[in-house]
């Protein structure tokens, strides 16, 4: 089995709470590494106990993962022996983002990997719909979040002298169009702009 040499590194997952988050969480776990998992639960908004119990495929099962606390995934990792912690905080506010740092080292030491997976999304979001509040609540976390992020990952590396560390961005084929949800297809587009010049800067 190929090492990857995660055993002991300090992982920070953002959106950990389910879906593909959750996975990446239970992948580092798995491989010896310290995780600590920040998401944030998102209200129901009308979908019914009876499509949630039912699993309804689409959108009902899908917010219905999004209000979910992250405490399943961090007992499942703590049953195969796995050390995770977790912290609900709303990344959308940028005072947030150092608490979130200071809170990781207190609990496993510096961040070695940071996955910046938490993502938000509104849908039907199309031009004839769209609004202020709409784009800038897109962009507050889908964008915005992740730079900030990566600056403050990139500020501690440096100060304590880091000499190995990795940042992993998650996007999808909606930054190239996505008719229907037009402000989450830009903001991930403009994340990719972002993290091809920040790999320019930081990658040495």
């Amino acid at each position: 089995m190929i090492d990857p040499g995660l055993k002991s590194r300090v992982v920070l997952v953002t959106g950990a709470n389910h879906g593909i988050g959750a996975a990446t969480a239970r992948a580092f776990a798995a491989q010896g590494a310290m995780v600590f998992i920040t998401y944030l639960r998102l209200p129901m908004d009308g979908i019914t106990t009876e499509a949630v119990e039912a699993n309804t495929p689409g959108k009902a099962f899908y917010r219905a993962q999004q209000a979910r606390s992250a405490d399943e995934v961090v007992r499942a990792i703590r049953e195969r022996g796995g050390q995770v912690e977790a912290w609900e905080a709303d990344l959308a506010d940028p005072a947030t983002i150092p608490q979130l740092f200071d809170r990781v080292e207190g609990a496993f030491g510096p961040v070695d990997v940071l996955v910046n997976n938490a993502a938000h999304c509104e849908y039907p979001e199309t031009i004839f719909t769209t609004s202020v509040g709409s784009i800038d609540r897109h962009f507050a976390v889908n964008t915005r979040a992740v730079v900030l992020m990566i600056a403050e990952f990139v500020r501690r590396y440096q100060e304590r002298g880091g000499t190995w560390g990795r940042i992993v961005n998650l996007s999808t084929d909606a930054a190239q169009r996505f008719a229907g949800s037009i402000s989450y297809g830009a903001s991930k587009a403009a994340t990719e702009a972002f993290t091809r010049s920040i790999a320019i800067e930081v990658g040495p």
